[in-house]
Protein backbone atom coordinates (compact mmCIF):
# COMPACT_ATOMS: atom_id res chain seq x y z
CA UNK A 1 0.00 0.00 0.00
CA UNK A 2 1.51 3.29 -0.85
CA UNK A 3 1.56 6.51 1.76
CA UNK A 4 -0.94 7.88 -0.25
CA UNK A 5 -3.44 4.95 0.07
CA UNK A 6 -2.71 4.36 3.66
CA UNK A 7 -3.46 8.16 4.10
CA UNK A 8 -6.86 7.70 2.46
CA UNK A 9 -7.19 4.45 4.82
CA UNK A 10 -7.18 6.86 7.68
CA UNK A 11 -3.43 6.24 9.09
CA UNK A 12 -1.29 9.36 10.06
CA UNK A 13 1.10 8.91 6.99
CA UNK A 14 0.23 11.70 3.65
CA UNK A 15 2.29 11.06 0.52
CA UNK A 16 5.04 14.02 1.11
CA UNK A 17 4.78 14.33 -2.98
CA UNK A 18 0.59 14.91 -2.56
CA UNK A 19 1.32 16.85 0.60
CA UNK A 20 3.63 19.37 -0.77
CA UNK A 21 1.71 19.48 -4.59
CA UNK A 22 -1.48 20.29 -2.12
CA UNK A 23 0.16 22.96 0.14
CA UNK A 24 3.26 24.16 -2.24
CA UNK A 25 5.34 24.57 1.10
CA UNK A 26 8.33 22.24 1.09
CA UNK A 27 9.13 21.15 4.78
CA UNK A 28 12.71 20.17 4.29
CA UNK A 29 15.51 20.19 1.14
CA UNK A 30 14.27 16.32 0.90
CA UNK A 31 10.89 17.17 0.73
CA UNK A 32 11.42 20.21 -1.92
CA UNK A 33 14.08 18.04 -3.81
CA UNK A 34 11.09 15.28 -4.00
CA UNK A 35 8.23 17.27 -5.01
CA UNK A 36 11.25 18.37 -8.64
CA UNK A 37 11.45 14.76 -9.04
CA UNK A 38 9.09 12.48 -8.18
CA UNK A 39 7.23 13.19 -10.98
CA UNK A 40 8.99 14.41 -13.96
CA UNK A 41 7.00 15.42 -16.98
CA UNK A 42 8.46 14.54 -20.19
CA UNK A 43 10.10 17.87 -21.42
CA UNK A 44 10.57 18.89 -24.92
CA UNK A 45 13.45 20.56 -26.46
CA UNK A 46 15.43 23.16 -24.31
CA UNK A 47 17.61 23.65 -21.05
CA UNK A 48 16.53 21.27 -18.16
CA UNK A 49 16.54 22.59 -14.62
CA UNK A 50 19.44 20.67 -12.79
CA UNK A 51 18.56 17.59 -9.94
CA UNK A 52 18.95 20.23 -6.91
CA UNK A 53 20.72 22.84 -6.61
CA UNK A 54 23.30 21.11 -4.72
CA UNK A 55 24.01 17.95 -6.97
CA UNK A 56 27.47 17.12 -7.50
CA UNK A 57 26.67 17.20 -11.52
CA UNK A 58 24.28 20.08 -12.05
CA UNK A 59 24.22 22.02 -8.96
CA UNK A 60 25.01 25.51 -9.27
CA UNK A 61 25.28 25.73 -5.40
CA UNK A 62 28.09 22.72 -5.03
CA UNK A 63 31.58 24.33 -4.88
CA UNK A 64 32.95 20.87 -5.74
CA UNK A 65 30.61 20.01 -8.14
CA UNK A 66 30.74 20.35 -12.14
CA UNK A 67 27.30 22.80 -12.45
CA UNK A 68 26.36 20.74 -16.05
CA UNK A 69 24.39 22.15 -18.38
CA UNK A 70 21.94 20.03 -19.90
CA UNK A 71 19.80 20.28 -22.92
CA UNK A 72 17.02 17.73 -24.07
CA UNK A 73 16.97 17.11 -28.26
CA UNK A 74 15.64 15.02 -30.60
CA UNK A 75 17.28 11.86 -29.45
CA UNK A 76 17.74 12.24 -25.75
CA UNK A 77 19.70 14.47 -23.96
CA UNK A 78 23.30 16.51 -24.32
CA UNK A 79 25.77 19.10 -22.52
CA UNK A 80 28.76 21.03 -23.31
CA UNK A 81 31.09 20.77 -20.51
CA UNK A 82 35.45 21.85 -19.83
CA UNK A 83 36.75 20.32 -17.05
CA UNK A 84 39.16 22.64 -14.71
CA UNK A 85 42.26 22.06 -12.57
CA UNK A 86 39.45 21.44 -9.55
CA UNK A 87 38.84 18.13 -11.63
CA UNK A 88 42.46 16.67 -12.57
CA UNK A 89 44.00 13.60 -12.31
CA UNK A 90 46.76 13.31 -14.03
CA UNK A 91 48.50 16.37 -14.97
CA UNK A 92 46.38 18.33 -17.56
CA UNK A 93 44.10 14.95 -17.98
CA UNK A 94 40.56 14.73 -16.23
CA UNK A 95 40.08 12.02 -13.06
CA UNK A 96 38.17 9.55 -15.02
CA UNK A 97 35.98 9.39 -11.77
CA UNK A 98 35.00 12.81 -12.90
CA UNK A 99 34.41 11.42 -15.90
CA UNK A 100 32.19 9.00 -15.16
CA UNK A 101 30.42 11.24 -13.01
CA UNK A 102 29.50 13.27 -15.83
CA UNK A 103 28.38 10.86 -17.62
CA UNK A 104 26.07 9.18 -14.41
CA UNK A 105 24.79 12.80 -13.79
CA UNK A 106 24.02 13.21 -17.89
CA UNK A 107 22.06 9.83 -17.95
CA UNK A 108 19.98 11.67 -14.56
CA UNK A 109 18.74 14.23 -17.14
CA UNK A 110 17.33 11.38 -19.27
CA UNK A 111 14.41 10.96 -16.73
CA UNK A 112 12.90 13.65 -17.33
CA UNK A 113 12.54 12.67 -21.00
CA UNK A 114 10.89 9.78 -19.85
CA UNK A 115 9.05 10.77 -17.18
CA UNK A 116 9.95 8.34 -14.66
CA UNK A 117 12.06 8.51 -11.53
CA UNK A 118 14.69 5.81 -11.87
CA UNK A 119 18.69 5.30 -10.11
CA UNK A 120 21.84 4.08 -11.28
CA UNK A 121 22.43 0.41 -11.27
CA UNK A 122 24.96 -0.05 -13.22
CA UNK A 123 27.79 2.02 -15.34
CA UNK A 124 30.32 1.05 -17.05
CA UNK A 125 32.60 3.69 -18.86
CA UNK A 126 35.16 3.28 -21.64
CA UNK A 127 37.78 5.72 -21.84
CA UNK A 128 38.90 6.23 -25.13
CA UNK A 129 41.90 9.22 -24.98
CA UNK A 130 42.60 11.47 -22.46
CA UNK A 131 39.73 13.98 -21.68
CA UNK A 132 42.03 16.73 -21.37
CA UNK A 133 41.05 20.13 -18.96
CA UNK A 134 40.36 22.96 -20.51
CA UNK A 135 39.04 21.43 -23.44
CA UNK A 136 35.20 22.16 -24.34
CA UNK A 137 33.94 18.51 -24.94
CA UNK A 138 29.99 17.87 -25.73
CA UNK A 139 28.22 14.47 -23.54
CA UNK A 140 25.43 12.83 -25.55
CA UNK A 141 23.49 10.50 -24.16
CA UNK A 142 20.18 8.50 -25.22
CA UNK A 143 17.79 5.74 -23.90
CA UNK A 144 19.07 2.58 -25.92
CA UNK A 145 15.58 0.27 -24.48
CA UNK A 146 13.41 0.41 -22.10
CA UNK A 147 11.74 -3.14 -20.14
CA UNK A 148 9.88 -2.87 -17.18
CA UNK A 149 11.59 -0.98 -14.07
CA UNK A 150 14.59 -1.36 -16.36
CA UNK A 151 16.28 1.45 -18.65
CA UNK A 152 19.40 1.22 -20.67
CA UNK A 153 21.13 3.83 -21.36
CA UNK A 154 24.09 5.15 -23.69
CA UNK A 155 26.17 8.15 -24.07
CA UNK A 156 29.30 8.94 -25.30
CA UNK A 157 31.56 12.79 -25.15
CA UNK A 158 33.28 13.86 -28.15
CA UNK A 159 35.87 16.84 -28.52
CA UNK A 160 34.37 19.89 -29.95
CA UNK A 161 35.50 19.58 -33.38
CA UNK A 162 37.31 16.55 -32.44
CA UNK A 163 37.17 12.59 -31.32
CA UNK A 164 35.29 10.71 -29.56
CA UNK A 165 37.43 10.67 -26.02
CA UNK A 166 34.57 8.35 -23.99
CA UNK A 167 31.98 5.96 -24.19
CA UNK A 168 29.44 5.05 -21.45
CA UNK A 169 26.69 2.33 -21.13
CA UNK A 170 24.37 2.29 -17.98
CA UNK A 171 21.25 0.63 -16.61
CA UNK A 172 18.88 2.40 -14.44
CA UNK A 173 15.92 0.72 -12.06
CA UNK A 174 13.01 2.78 -12.20
CA UNK A 175 12.06 3.51 -8.40
CA UNK A 176 9.63 4.91 -6.21
CA UNK A 177 9.56 8.03 -4.49
CA UNK A 178 9.69 6.40 -1.26
CA UNK A 179 13.36 5.14 -2.29
CA UNK A 180 15.23 8.78 -1.48
CA UNK A 181 12.66 8.68 1.45
CA UNK A 182 15.45 6.28 2.86
CA UNK A 183 17.98 8.61 3.65
CA UNK A 184 18.29 11.91 5.21
CA UNK A 185 19.93 15.38 4.08
CA UNK A 186 23.70 15.46 5.37
CA UNK A 187 24.59 18.99 7.24
CA UNK A 188 28.21 20.14 6.95
CA UNK A 189 30.19 20.48 9.99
Amino acid sequence: MTDAQQGAAGTDRVDPVDRLLDTGEPASALDAWIRSMARPEPTSLGRLPSHSPTCAGCGKENPAGLALEVDATEAGVSAVHRFDRRQEGAPGITHGGLVAAAFDDLFGFLLYRVGELAVTRSLTVEYLRPVLLGVDYEFTARVREQAGRRLQVDAWATQIGGQRVATAHATFVIVDVEHFQQGSPTTSD
